[in-house]
């Protein structure tokens, strides 16, 4: 028996999400392995994203379409992957490297707010200026 049409939108609609996710999990991956790094090391790495990433679909695909895995799901999502790692990934890549950056001057300035404190006891017990 066929599907209804609105089951069958759902099912293209998240298997394009999940191509879109795919791309977002790759990006942020790329920023976080490095470059200079040995072979072994990279593809370790790499077996160990594919492996959080097949994961994360699979999950995502089972609450939102109940893991409908049809040919044309995996179509979909490897059809907006490539579109995605084509046109959108340089601009999100931008987006994500700077929200790292902030982040990582947030995360800076409260321990270097907190730690302040901890420094000033410290110097004045030991007596150091």
């Amino acid at each position: 028996m066929p599907l209804p049409i609105n089951v069958q939108f759902n099912i293209v609609l998240y298997s394009i999400l999940s191509g879109i996710l795919i791309g977002v999990l790759y990006d942020l991956y790329n920023i976080v392995r490095g470059a200079k790094v040995p072979k072994i090391i990279i593809m370790v790495e790499d077996i160990l994203f594919w492996i959080f990433t097949s994961f994360a679909v699979f999950t995502f695909l089972l609450y939102m379409n109940y893991a409908f895995l049809n040919p044309y799901v995996y179509v979909f999502m490897i059809i907006t992957l490539v579109i995605y790692l084509k046109f959108v990934s340089p601009m999100v890549l931008k987006i994500e490297l700077y929200l790292i950056s902030i982040f990582g001057k947030a995360i800076r300035i409260v321990f270097k707010t907190v730690i302040y404190p901890v420094k000033v006891i410290f110097y004045s017990i030991s007596g150091k200026k």
